[in-house]
């Protein structure tokens, strides 16, 4: 019974779960890329091809087809779900170079004022020079 326990916490943990729901985010976006691809921009492409429609070309050898305007139609797919994901990870890298920044700028804002004397030092240090006049 000790491979349940095991099963139960490999399911419980953060990154399996977390897998999963982009597993299943991620077939969502993908049919929503399909019915963008098949029922919007084909189309549209197809009108302004002269009605060409991309998933009825195929080439005929004997009994088999190659079906090249499905694989075109899939091409578009593969291009539309890239592009979405290359601005999903630009969006994330910029927020990340923003946040670090902002570290930064506070780690150097922090170090300055430390760097600079505080009021008790300066006017411990002018009370030494006005003694060391006298």
């Amino acid at each position: 019974m000790s491979w349940v326990k095991e099963f139960k916490e490999f399911i419980m943990r953060g990154n399996v779960i977390d897998m999963a729901v982009g597993v299943v985010v991620g077939s969502a976006f993908s049919a929503v890329v399909n019915s963008l691809v098949s029922d919007i921009i084909m189309p549209v492409i197809g009108f302004i091809t002269a009605g060409i429609q991309f998933s009825d070309l195929k080439v005929m050898l004997g009994d088999a087809s190659i079906n090249y305007g499905v694989f075109i139609e899939t091409i578009i797919k593969f291009l539309i779900i890239a592009l979405c994901i290359f601005f999903v990870i630009k969006g994330i890298n910029t927020m990340r170079d923003k946040l670090d920044a902002r570290h930064k700028k506070a780690e150097e804002t922090a170090a300055e004022e430390a760097a600079e004397p505080t009021e008790a030092e300066l006017l411990a240090s002018i009370l030494a020079e006005l003694k060391a006049k006298k």
